[in-house]
């Protein structure tokens, strides 16, 4: 089967199922080989990211933090990083390729200028804790103002949405609103926590769409929340008039077309059934975008950053990717090798 592009994929251990051992760490499927390689093996992977700027670059989030390949995917190595934090995201910022952000559990954010060779703890952003979870809580992805790059918001699981106008240095708290919306009956959700809010604040991705640079989609359990008011009021997308699951796990903006929108919608955490809808009007209307039936929670929707034409997908259970490099007019089955199930996240590049 013939691939053009390189994809990723980042496996960690078998959440709520500690009997079933397996594979962990990041794959690399290169495009000149078509075969999966298990080029990070001693940590589970929570992320994996392609440099917009450069495809050389991949940085793996780890529960070791931030590995990084200069060799497109084909070996990886720790960096010069602090600690042993959970790397749950990463975000380079658009102007500068060389100043990334990481994002981290227990909530916490770091900062490379070096281009991911070197990286520094940024003052604990403080947020109150709001659900008891049985993990601790992360920051699931990280989205920048295209026109104010100091301005970041960050998707939180199982805490909300937060923001920083100065890089990171301090953070505000913008999930009074999302509280607010969790009191109506069909946004109550508890599966784990002691509290009902739980499904308006489990934040699993965060996008802002250069063509309406001033307002902020996040992807939680209940569906796609917007505000353009800086997170003081949010409103539901009602993604429901389009999709008959609602369960949002990522939500991405084409890098190459701003209204262009892909959002990954499945039943919940543990399911069986997902698609990936896409928006061509900066979410006002949705219309599926794959043709394939995954067996799993799609966890992750991957972008080319220079061909609008390839999109990935990764489901949770079975080792599922699927991919099209046509713009969704074909569809390729990528499955990871017998064993790896545990999917988080998909780069391509």
């Amino acid at each position: 089967m013939s691939i053009k592009s390189n994809v990723y994929a980042a496996v960690a251990g078998y959440a709520g199922r500690p009997d079933q051992q397996g594979a962990i760490g990041v794959f690399s499927r290169q495009a000149e080989t078509g075969l999966w390689e298990h080029v990070l093996s001693d940590h589970d992977a929570y992320t994996v990211n392609v440099h917009p700027a450069d495809a050389d670059v991949v940085f793996a989030g780890t529960a070791d933090g931030v590995y990084r390949s200069t060799d497109r995917g084909k070996t990886f190595r720790r960096t010069d990083f602090p600690g042993r934090t959970q790397i749950w995201s990463f975000l380079v910022d658009a102007a500068d390729g060389n100043l990334i952000y990481a994002g981290g559990s227990p909530i916490s954010v770091f900062r490379s200028e070096d281009c991911g060779e070197t990286w520094r703890a940024l003052p604990n952003p403080g947020m109150p804790d709001r659900a008891v979870m049985p993990f601790a809580c992360r920051v699931m992805r990280m989205a920048q103002h295209p026109l104010k790059p100091g301005t970041i918001f960050a998707a939180l699981e199982v805490n909300g949405v937060m923001r920083t106008t100065d890089g990171g240095e301090s953070w505000t708290d913008c999930s009074q609103d999302l509280i607010r919306l969790a009191q109506l009956p069909h946004l109550q959700s508890k599966i784990v926590s002691d509290t009902f809010n739980e499904g308006m604040l489990d934040g699993h991705a965060i996008a802002i769409s250069p063509a309406e640079p001033d307002s902020v989609i996040v992807a939680l359990r209940m569906g796609l929340f917007k505000t353009a008011d800086a997170g003081g009021i949010w409103r539901d997308m009602e993604v429901g008039r389009f999709s008959p699951t609602t369960y949002a796990r990522d939500i991405k903006v084409s890098p190459q077309d701003g209204k262009t929108l892909y959002a990954a919608l499945s039943v919940a955490a543990a399911s069986k059934d997902g698609a990936i809808y896409c928006s061509t009007d900066t979410g006002a209307t949705w219309k599926r975008f794959d043709k394939v039936q995954v067996h799993g929670t799609i966890m992750s929707v991957a972008l080319h950053n220079t061909d609008p034409d390839r999109v990935f997908i990764g489901a949770r259970y079975n080792g599922e990717i699927h991919g099209t490099e046509d713009g969704g007019a074909t569809w390729h089955a990528l499955p990871l090798p017998p064993g790896v199930k545990d999917i988080y996240s998909v780069a391509v590049g």
